[in-house]
């Protein structure tokens, strides 16, 4: 079954239940206060008719005072202590046969004659002889059966014609609810079919669940689209880029095998291009598999971290690894709340960057304003043309193809960077101008901050 007609049965049966309970609810209530304005009526004629019995003589005839209060359409009797019928009344044909049954604590009773409701009511009275006898005051309630005969004819025809504009209404319910599906379930096979990533259609003031579904599914297919592209990207870029040092490889093989155990520097030639390719190639598949493992839910681990002394213990080092100064200026301590290791790693593969494109000291600058805190690294190299900074953190990215073989780059480092970072909930700028150097700088929000100095 369609949830199309699911929707459509269970709103219109929902609604049906709903208007026969309260049709029930209304028959039985009006019932109820039908019989209770008859037994008040009735009570108020037996009270007159008490009145009337307390007055009586030896000499009154009893049967004219019950003629004359006895109910249209109905009886009045008088019972005496063991049930015997002393004296009668009626004004329905038929209805001396009737004998009703009161239970104790009752005001009255209803019962049925001939097909019609009747109602009785009784009463203790005195009689002339000093004892106490029955009164009872028997109704027939042919208005009320009438009545309530009608109210339920009307109720009928109201929930009838009621059930029209629901049902009606539920078709519409369901088509409403229903098209966005129809749509999703359309583009999707679309997209399935056509290997796209199709979008659907979402009105501009829509704000239901049904609109939110919708930019949800056009966020989640455009992110799938990023992904996909950035995928591509980077399998094209890997590819290329591992074909570089395994042509070298291959080249430099087939050299020593051909010339390389005749001429030794021939093969230490070899060698060594054989070996700094491989090295160079190991570290790239690192970095790659590095980024593969951002691309899935990492876990951060937040403490409180001393900036200054992270900083020193990651500038210690690269002091005695490379013969050069690396500088920190900041004074005081500030405590803030991150994850120190991978705070370190992003530190590292900043100053190791500067360390390869910069002859010169490489400087750490620990600053604050009023909303953040900055850690500078700059370097004094060649800098960077302005053309190509908004591309610096992307994959595989090289300003200089030469250079970069030089160095050693891979082109991975300062993407791998730029994940940290967005990891670390902090920015990772660059300033750079030719001929002068370049800074990275990362900014992280004051809120996280514990501890100025």
């Amino acid at each position: 079954m369609k949830l199309k007609t699911k929707i459509h049965l269970f709103s219109t049966l929902l609604m049906l239940v709903i208007l026969t309970l309260t049709n029930t609810g209304i028959y039985f209530v009006y019932g109820k206060l039908a019989y209770d304005t008859e037994y008040n009526q009735l009570k108020t004629q037996s009270q007159d008719l008490i009145a009337s019995l307390s007055q009586m003589t030896e000499k009154t005839n009893p049967a004219t005072v019950l003629h004359a209060y006895r109910p249209p359409n109905g009886a009045v009797r008088i019972l005496d202590p063991t049930g015997k019928l002393k004296v009668e009344s009626e004004s329905a044909e038929g209805i001396r046969s009737y004998h009703p049954e009161i239970k104790p604590g009752e005001r009255y009773s209803i019962g049925e004659f001939d097909n019609t409701p009747i109602l009785t009511m009784r009463e203790p009275v005195i009689w002339t002889d000093g004892k106490v006898v029955e009164l009872q005051t028997i109704q027939l309630l042919s208005d009320v059966k009438h009545n309530l005969s009608l109210l339920k004819l009307i109720l009928f025809g109201v929930t009838l014609i009621a059930m029209i504009p629901i049902t009606i209404s539920s078709v519409a319910l369901g088509r409403i609810v229903i098209q966005p599906i129809d749509n999703l379930i359309k583009t999707m096979s679309q997209s399935r079919q056509t290997g796209t990533y199709e979008k659907i259609e979402v009105p501009a003031e829509g704000k239901d669940e049904m609109a939110q579904m919708g930019h949800e599914f056009n966020d989640m297919m455009g992110q799938l689209e990023s992904n996909f592209k950035k995928q591509e990207q980077f399998v094209s870029n890997a590819s290329h880029e591992l074909k570089t040092p395994l042509t070298v490889i291959e080249s430099y093989a087939r050299l020593l095998s051909r010339r390389g155990f005749d001429d030794l520097s021939v093969a230490k030639e070899a060698v060594g291009a054989i070996l700094g390719e491989s090295i160079r190639m190991k570290d790239m598949i690192e970095q790659m598999l590095h980024l593969a493992r951002n691309q899935e839910h990492v876990a951060f681990k937040f403490e409180e971290t001393d900036i200054n002394s992270l900083v020193e213990k990651t500038l210690q080092p690269m002091r005695h690894a490379h013969a050069r100064d690396f500088i920190l200026e900041g004074n005081g301590s500030v405590v803030v709340v991150t994850d120190a290791e991978k705070l370190r790693q992003l530190l590292f593969i900043l100053l190791d960057n500067a360390r390869k494109y910069s002859e010169r000291e490489i400087k750490t600058t620990i600053s604050k304003n009023e909303t953040s805190i900055s850690i500078a690294v700059t370097d004094y190299g060649n800098g960077i043309p302005k053309e190509a900074l908004p591309h610096i953190f992307d994959r595989f990215y090289r300003v200089h193809e030469d250079r970069n073989r030089k160095t050693g780059g891979t082109g991975l480092g300062l993407a791998i960077a730029k994940e940290l970072a967005d990891g670390l909930g902090a920015e990772l700028n660059i300033e750079s101008s030719v001929g002068v150097g370049t800074t990275f700088r990362i900014i992280m929000p004051k809120k996280q901050i514990l501890t100025d100095f």
